[in-house]
């Protein structure tokens, strides 16, 4: 139960670092692009510097190849999560294209951990 709750919480040091390169990422895009467009780009970005922070810090496993062919895989299913989230939350204007990602990342974060950590760690998990 230790080694979870330290994974835990790493994961949530991991995920805020991401959160905040992806936003800004996010926000850069959205200057020359719609906001799905600027999301999906920012997202792509998001899951390589994941999987790095992932394996390493978070979980402390090497890279592997297999994992990491994996890996989008846990991102496509919060990816589609997410989109369905964002469009909801910008198409019914309860919050704004600029604002709406940081609301999402709270809504898929429980999802996302729990996929990491499975598809990483595999039967350790």
């Amino acid at each position: 139960m230790k080694s979870f709750s330290g994974e835990a919480v790493r994961f949530l040091i991991a995920g805020a670092a991401n959160t905040a390169a992806t936003y800004i990422i996010y926000l850069l895009a959205l200057q020359i692009v719609p906001y799905r467009i600027a999301y999906t780009i920012a997202y792509a970005l998001g899951i390589v510097l994941a999987y790095a922070l992932n394996t390493r810090f978070v979980f402390r496993t090497p890279w592997r190849w297999k994992t990491l062919l994996a890996y989008p895989m846990v991102y496509l299913l919060q990816y589609g999560l997410g989109v369905a989230c964002l469009s909801l939350l910008v198409e019914r204007q309860w919050v704004s294209p600029e604002l709406a990602p940081l609301l999402v990342v709270a809504i898929t974060l429980p999802v996302t951990f729990v996929a990491s950590r499975l598809l990483i760690k595999g039967k350790s998990a």
